[in-house]
């Protein structure tokens, strides 16, 4: 993408209403609607986040499937967001909101226990060990998660990667969480749930045309 382009959807971000950009010091000093989310949307349905959304395909096809569930889709880049707010805007998905920001603060968007459910979907594995603090499954991210989820609100991790599957997988059965459902292969896995199928991103579906295996792990923290 040009950067011509990138600035043309950046500025187009900034008038979309349900595009929202905090500032680190606003998040640290205090957002406003950590704990009022429920006013934004104007209904009290359950709230469900996307984290490392790129373009918004999953937040959009959830939104469109379940409108009486609210889905907020997180990501740093708003120029790869920019599609998917303004998708949702040209089919009036009220249900929809996408936010830019480092996915690190997400204890500072959200108060305890607001959040229902939370997607990470092919997430950057951060191979090497000295990336792993970026891991968005690492222990401190799930600490994270565990403040802003409902108990036993679902986590579901999708992803190509097999180190990602491998490393998550670990980690949950050495903290003893508990682990609803995990597959290396789910396009050839009879009993997949629906949930994890049913919704496929475009970079998926080319994974699956090279015949690459798509994991995915439903969880539920336990502290």
């Amino acid at each position: 993408m040009g950067s011509k382009n990138k600035l043309k959807r950046f500025r187009e971000n900034e008038t979309f209403s349900n595009v929202i950009q905090p500032t680190r010091k606003e998040l640290l000093q205090g957002f406003s609607l950590k704990g009022n989310w429920h006013n934004h949307f104007k209904n009290n349905n359950p709230i469900i986040l996307e984290l490392g959304c790129g373009k918004g395909e999953y937040t959009i096809s959830l939104a469109r499937k379940n409108p009486t569930t609210n889905y907020i889709g997180i990501d740093l880049k708003g120029a790869r967001f920019w599609r998917g707010a303004k998708t949702a805007l040209e089919e009036n998905l009220t249900n929809v909101v996408f936010i830019r920001t480092q996915i690190e603060l997400i204890d500072f968007l959200f108060d305890k226990n607001e959040i229902s459910e939370i997607w990470i979907t092919f997430p950057d594995p951060q191979i090497k060990y000295t990336r792993t603090k970026h891991r968005l499954t690492n222990p401190e991210f799930l600490k994270k998660y565990h403040h802003i989820i409902k108990p036993k609100g679902s986590i579901h991790l999708k992803t190509d990667s097999e180190f990602m599957h491998g490393y998550t997988l670990g980690l949950l059965k050495g903290e003893n969480h508990e682990i609803d459902y995990a597959h290396h292969n789910i396009y050839n896995n009879p009993h997949a749930p629906i949930e994890a199928t049913s919704t496929q991103t475009f970079y998926e579906n080319q994974y699956l045309e090279k015949g690459k295996p798509i994991t995915y792990i439903k969880f539920r923290l336990r502290y």
